[in-house]
């Protein structure tokens, strides 16, 4: 492979000439300590810094950038640190959603403004990992991913227990009266041990690993835990890396296609993975070039059934994972689904990365002979179309009770998450497992950005029957860590006039998962009615950044992206006068 020679590099445009802006550079570089031949023709590598300290995911993200640091000097980089947003998403209200386009954008304008020639990205939690992604391969730069790494196992009381997987269940033996208080006040300071994102297969470590199957981590890198020594290590080799990359001129647009994108789904279906990761994956693509929808990933879900055996799927967590071989153990028993000749940014293709992987736990890591859930039984994404969601909605059946997935009941409408958590609490409510509990306006112009509000809560009084699962509807999302019969990104949402916005109580709700149909049994006449009699919600936003994103964010099934950003069309370089 031919290296570059020094001209070539962005940064020299910033630092090599004579003229009086180059000698502001060089002088105003001077003036934070450098010395300049620690600047001067070398190549400069930005690192792109999501830590908080409002996102324990990323807590330990200062460290990491330190050991990057650590790796680019050492093979004559200059590393530059530039902070970003952090989207994390137990903090940030009403959804870091609404700030995974603003975390594109800042990191393309990061990349573009500055002089920089090459980055490492440092992020994880949920939106961190497609939004850094999206603006890089916007940029077309060479950089590597750095994933934030899963926190270490929790339990209580001998039990395992999976941030927010267990979350969402203990809160329902709560309100059932099957834990007390006490042992809720407990469980706080039992379940998050270390900083990292979440242990489970939530959509975290969905997307780190499909990032790390599609090439663009170093290779495995998805399944080190967070606070593990092998974590500090491979940041220090993401900046050695790095630093070959912008040599090489290996960007993004150099390793990605749509083979790069199918391998990434087949470590999502295999993973039983997050819903989000739908959403996100066809953002992603648009930036590159790719065509890839809803009915792609539901052709490979079709094929690969669930065979990591972790929660919300499985019985382990994200550190037995890794310990069993990680990802690329996974991955080699299913390579005959992949392309094993993409290349990845460690310079060798994804086949010569997995081929020496072993896995040491057939239990945590099973093969397609021995799924943890049988395609038979379900998959980690269904695709559902019907007069209810003419453009889709998604659902994880794998994560669903077997006897919903074909089910006829009424529904029960809310309007807003106030209202309806208020309502299904009440002990006099006409409700049974058999009704379909739908909560709209929760999309991506309606919240404003599709929080994750999918999971509706069962009725207390049916808790205390025994009930955990019943058939829910929202055109918002859901966590990666959470389970249930729950149909999401409903599309068009109904704040812009879908048709869940024409949907009364009392509808009947015709749920058909292997015919991949959902449907109001409600005649086009009515229907008709009612849409014009249909009225928007004045706006709430008139200014602010939810104004800007009601305005020009697109519906789930085209990846929630704004139009302003998708596309592969060049965007010149800045003009240095």
């Amino acid at each position: 492979m031919r290296k570059r020679d020094l001209s070539e590099l962005r940064s020299q445009r910033w630092f090599a000439s004579d003229d009086m802006r180059a000698f502001a550079h060089r002088q105003r570089t001077q003036q934070m300590g450098m010395r300049r031949e620690e600047f001067m023709g070398r190549p400069v590598i930005g690192i792109i810094n999501t830590w908080s300290e409002m996102s324990p995911c990323h807590a330990h993200l200062r460290d990491r950038a330190e050991a990057v640091k650590r790796g680019v000097w050492q093979m004559g980089g200059y590393p530059v640190e530039l902070p970003a947003i952090s989207v994390g998403e137990v903090m940030v209200k009403p959804t870091t959603m609404l700030y995974r386009n603003f975390l594109a954008m800042e990191c393309e304008e990061l990349l573009r403004c500055h002089p920089i020639d090459g980055a490492v990205l440092l992020g994880g939690c949920d939106k961190s990992t497609p939004a850094l992604l999206m603006g890089a391969f916007s940029m077309d730069i060479p950089v590597i991913f750095c994933p934030a790494g899963p926190m270490s196992n929790g339990q209580w009381r001998g039990v395992k227990t999976g941030a927010g997987t267990h979350t969402k269940k203990y809160w329902d033996e709560l309100r059932a009266g099957n834990i007390t208080r006490e042992d809720w006040v407990d469980l706080e300071s039992r379940m998050t041990r270390s900083p990292g994102t979440c242990n489970t297969i939530g959509t975290a470590s969905t997307m780190t690993s499909i990032v790390d199957a599609m090439g663009m981590t170093l290779s495995g890198a998805s399944s080190i835990p967070a606070v593990d020594s092998g974590h500090t290590r491979m940041a220090s080799a993401c900046g050695v890396r790095i630093v070959e990359m912008v040599w090489e001129d290996l960007k993004p647009s150099k390793i990605l296609d749509r083979d790069s994108f199918l391998n990434g789904l087949v470590a999502y279906m295999a993973l039983g993975g997050s819903t989000n990761a739908a959403v996100h994956l066809i953002a992603m693509a648009k930036r590159v070039g790719v065509q890839l929808t809803l009915d792609d990933m539901a052709a490979m879900a079709g094929k690969v059934p669930v065979v990591a055996n972790v929660f919300p799927s499985g019985e382990y967590l994200m550190e037995d994972f890794y310990f069993a071989g990680g990802i690329n153990a996974l991955l080699k028993k299913l390579s005959q689904h992949l392309n094993l000749d993409r290349p990845t940014v460690n310079g060798r293709s994804l086949g010569e990365n997995i081929a020496s992987a072993d896995c040491w736990n057939d239990e945590v890591i099973r093969g397609e002979d021995n799924p943890v859930v049988p395609l038979s039984r379900g998959k980690t994404l269904e695709v559902l179309r019907g007069n209810l969601a003419p453009n889709g909605a998604v659902m994880k059946s794998s994560a669903a009770n077997p006897k919903f997935l074909k089910h006829v009941g009424p529904a029960i409408v809310f309007d807003d998450p106030r209202t309806m958590n208020k309502t299904l609490d009440d002990p006099d409510l006409d409700i049974t497992e058999d009704t379909v509990i739908v909560l709209r306006n929760a999309g991506p112009v309606g919240a404003p950005g599709m929080p994750e509000w999918g999971n509706l809560p069962i009725p207390k009084k049916l808790l205390k029957q025994g009930v955990r699962d019943m058939v829910r509807i929202c055109d918002g999302r859901m966590s990666g860590t959470h389970y249930g019969t729950c149909i999401l990104h409903v599309s068009p949402e109904a704040a812009i006039g879908g048709p869940l916005a024409l949907l009364r109580t009392g509808d009947l709700i015709d749920l058909d998962v292997g015919a991949g149909t959902i449907n109001m049994r409600v005649s086009d006449d009515e229907l008709a009615r009612r849409r014009a009699e249909w009225k928007p919600s004045a706006p709430i936003y008139e200014r602010s950044f939810a104004a800007l994103y009601q305005r020009h964010v697109s519906q789930a099934h085209e990846g929630c992206d704004f139009d302003f950003l998708t596309g592969t069309q060049a965007v010149p370089e800045p003009p240095i006068y």
